[in-house]
């Protein structure tokens, strides 16, 4: 109806822009809800799929830097030898979600560490930064659907909300659970804490 009405080719452009960038918040929105939809209704994922770890944080790396363009030190260290049974799609969708976390909300030359680590339980996939940190009373309701810290920020980073209950599902049908801390103004860590039968040593 706007645009029926008006006859200004640069105002049209305008509210052009305006639904283009409308229509692809909505696709977003669309492709989480049906990614988590899938999550919650797929059988297991298998056993037998042998994921190679250490490649895998090499393609997360070189994605972070692409993200980044420069703007942040990307460090990654895949120190432990373990790999995981699973679903690589699955995982490397959660860790790449975790990974683009980091870099949007750390400012420019702050620093973005990748880590694959044995521990006492098993192993863990970690992503650390250096960026604007989440307040205490805000993090054990993260990976609730369409939760917000700062509903303005996540507007203008492009934001569905439902990023992080994506990795929680995803990380939960790998018997893997996700453990954040965080300090304002100092930076948080996202682990994916992972035990049991899906952990295998590389050898």
């Amino acid at each position: 109806e706007t645009l029926r009405e008006e006859s200004d080719p640069d105002a049209r452009r305008r509210y052009l822009d305006l639904m283009d960038e409308q229509a692809r918040r909505m696709l977003r929105l669309v492709e989480d809800l049906l990614t988590l939809a899938s999550l919650e209704s797929s059988p297991p994922p298998p056993m037998e799929e042998a994921i190679d770890m250490r490649a895998l944080l090499e393609r997360l790396g070189a994605e972070a830097r692409a993200l980044s363009g420069g703007r942040h030190t990307i460090q990654v260290d895949a120190e432990a030898d373990a790999q995981l049974s699973g679903s690589e799609k699955e995982l490397s969708s959660a860790f790449s979600n975790l990974v683009s976390n980091a870099i949007r909300y750390t400012p420019a030359g702050g620093t973005v560490r990748l880590a694959w680590e044995s521990s006492p339980e098993g192993a863990l996939f970690a992503v650390e930064d250096t960026g604007i940190g989440i307040p205490q009373e805000h993090i054990p309701r993260l990976t609730e659907r369409f939760y917000r810290v700062d509903r303005g920020r996540s507007r203008e980073t492009g934001g569905t909300g439902l990023g992080l209950a994506i990795v929680k599902h995803a990380l939960g049908r790998h018997g893997a659970t996700l453990v954040i801390t965080s300090q304002p103004g100092q930076g948080s860590r996202f682990s994916a804490r992972f035990s049991g039968p899906r952990v295998r040593n590389a050898a």
